[in-house]
């Protein structure tokens, strides 16, 4: 029998009919395959359950991480959940159906080259990602909303009932550290979170400011600390693969149609073919040749409230 492969992608979207389409095609390539969702599924808690849930008939395990999106507290939704009440909704509702969540223990992965612990994290982000001329984090949001750049977080994530998403971020970052602090030493580590755990991946985006919703500093060394064979992470909308400190970093987002139809015909290639993405055992990047795809095709949107 074939060892089990440990793939991924993010930012599925399915309220958009093809992106639902999509998903809903997604397969293993063998039996004991592991499927990592980083984030970004839905916005709706009925949305985001009854894809993961599809996705757990199919695949062996199910490993589940928040993006800002299902954290979205929308009015027309009942209950209008928000903050850490919403986030505990999804959990609850992931356990339901057999997903693990970061409130979870790690799950081991039987590698072929030995086992490795999926730490699934809920990191958010607290505006550390500071644009060039901010040095605190009350000019950068000055800088981004000067340049037209203000993500919809700001409307729609709220932290209740920590006072701010800074501070919801602080909380996390502490009970992550103390969770990735207890894993066994002697086993290597994939790391799972919705937002980029360092500052590199943000330095493509179409327009930087946008990095400021975009992760931590706070995370910079999680890789080495922690041993990470490898590091798996949306949000960005800028699927590839890059290098830190030798550990390799996978964006696997899907993202939305307009993005991926431009990817598709600007390279030649079909979505479909390229996810899930492979993490583990190791293989190359399957995307197209060369750069990544330029910022303008594939980074942030318009300079409007729209964002990832």
């Amino acid at each position: 029998m074939p060892a089990p492969r440990l793939l991924a992608v993010s930012d599925l979207h399915v309220r958009h009919p093809d992106n639902r389409a999509l998903a809903a095609g997604l397969r293993p390539v063998g039996d004991g395959d592991w499927l990592i969702v980083a984030g970004d599924v839905a916005e709706q808690v009925d949305d985001v359950l009854e894809t993961l849930a599809g996705l757990r008939e199919r695949f062996a395990r199910v490993v589940w991480v928040p993006g800002n999106h299902e954290l979205w507290t929308r009015t027309k939704e009942v209950p209008a959940r928000r903050g850490v009440a919403r986030y505990a909704a999804l959990v609850e509702g992931c356990r339901a159906r057999g997903v693990d969540t970061p409130e979870d223990p790690f799950p081991v992965f039987p590698g072929p080259d030995g086992p490795l612990v999926v730490a699934p994290l809920f990191v958010l982000y607290d505006y550390s990602f500071l644009p060039d001329g901010a040095a605190t984090a009350a000019e950068g949001l000055a800088i981004a909303r000067t340049a037209g750049v203000v993500a919809t977080d700001e409307h729609l994530l709220h932290p209740d009932p920590h006072p701010s998403r800074a501070a919801w971020c602080a909380a996390r970052v502490a009970e992550s550290r103390r969770r990735l602090d207890a894993i066994d030493a002697a086993l290597p580590t994939v790391l799972v979170n919705h937002w980029p755990l360092t500052r590199l991946p943000t330095r493509v985006l179409r327009h930087p400011e946008f990095a400021l919703w975009c992760g931590t500093t706070a995370t910079a060394d999680w890789h080495v600390r922690y041993r990470a064979a490898a590091v798996v992470y949306g949000h960005l909308h800028i699927p590839r693969v890059t290098t830190e400190d030798g550990v390799p970093f996978h964006e696997v987002s899907l993202g939305y149609p307009r993005e991926w139809r431009a990817r598709d015909e600007r390279y030649g290639t079909r979505v479909a073919d390229l996810l899930p993405r492979q993490v583990l055992p190791a293989v190359p990047w399957p995307g197209p040749p060369g750069p990544p795809p330029p910022p303008g095709t594939t980074a942030t949107p318009p300079p409007t409230a729209r964002a990832r």
